[in-house]
């Protein structure tokens, strides 16, 4: 076993072993191979796989967000390991291989991430479960109907928009999302690597509501081929409480579903029950769990 840097040309395996151990995710090669070869801005952002008789069989990310104002707190992202090859010391081996990396940058508090059966594993390596995370799927088949608009409010494609409007849409929204820390940094240049410039991110189906020439609600689509992921839906303070999300989430996912789009795939903090219950309303069915852990560096 060996654990080294990815290299861009892990792509394929590495998104081949994420369908495999996480089928609900939606991210494709080409956008996987970007975020290798230009990493995340600002974030410190590395990952690792780990390599048996030269086939790939495991990987982790980790970074320093900057969309959090909370110091020295650091990601561990998607450790797995292939199911034949666990209890092998492989996950071990990759989480030292995040630790290490994190803690020359500042970090002192690190959050990780485990399905339920990946509990034990967390808590042997001293990170205790903190929030659970729901993840679901819509069958797009049939699609919602294309809903109409009240007065004054008009649905658009964010394709159309200004980026930046968006941006500060994003952030005013984020900030009251059920976090382990607050998000409330995301500066214009790591949201336009993760959002706007995203390989998948489809700005014909992700939709934006505007009221009176403002955007006060979006819906953001990142696709892979017929599969999709809400990557997020909100709406800023002062246009709560009106149904702007549910109105921006149908019409993303109608025109997601008309641009060929079979199967949409969400998550949501446990926490967050206005959003839950707009995925209730609209079809999700509940597929898988994951716990956000928090563990201390020393």
């Amino acid at each position: 076993m060996r654990i080294r840097v990815a290299r861009p040309d892990d792509a394929p395996t590495v998104v081949a072993l994420r369908a495999m151990v996480y089928p609900y995710l939606v991210r494709g090669v080409e956008s996987t191979r970007k975020m290798i070869t230009e990493p995340p801005p600002e974030d410190g952002w590395a990952a690792f796989v780990a390599e048996v008789d030269t086939q790939v069989v495991g990987w982790v990310s980790a970074q320093r967000p900057g969309w959090t104002s909370t110091p020295g707190f650091g990601d561990i992202a998607l450790l797995h390991v292939h199911p034949e090859h666990r209890r092998r010391g492989i996950g071990t081996a990759l989480l030292t291989a995040a630790t290490e990396h994190l803690t020359p940058l500042g970090v002192r508090q690190v959050r990780g991430w485990a399905q339920p059966d990946a509990l034990p594993f967390a808590r042997r390596h001293g990170f205790q479960p903190s929030r659970e995370l729901r993840y679901s799927a819509l069958s797009l088949d049939p699609a919602p109907a294309l809903p109409d608009p009240p007065p004054g409010v008009r649905l658009r494609p964010i394709a159309e928009l200004d980026p930046y409007l968006l941006y500060q849409a994003n952030a005013a929204a984020s900030v009251a999302e059920p976090s382990d820390v607050p998000i409330d940094a995301v500066s214009y240049a790591s949201w336009q690597y993760d959002v706007w410039e995203n390989l998948g991110l489809d700005k014909a189906a992700s939709t934006a509501v505007e009221v009176d020439g403002e955007v006060a609600a979006f819906s953001l689509v990142k696709r892979d081929g017929d599969r999709m992921w809400s990557d997020y839906t909100g709406t800023i303070p002062a246009y709560r409480g009106r149904g702007l999300a549910r109105l921006a989430k149908t019409a993303a996912l109608h025109r997601a579903a008309a641009g060929g789009v079979r199967v949409a795939y969400t998550s949501n903090d446990e926490a967050n029950a206005p959003m839950l219950a707009i995925n209730a309303r609209l079809g999700y069915r509940a597929v898988a769990a994951q716990w956000s852990c928090l563990a201390e560096l020393t």
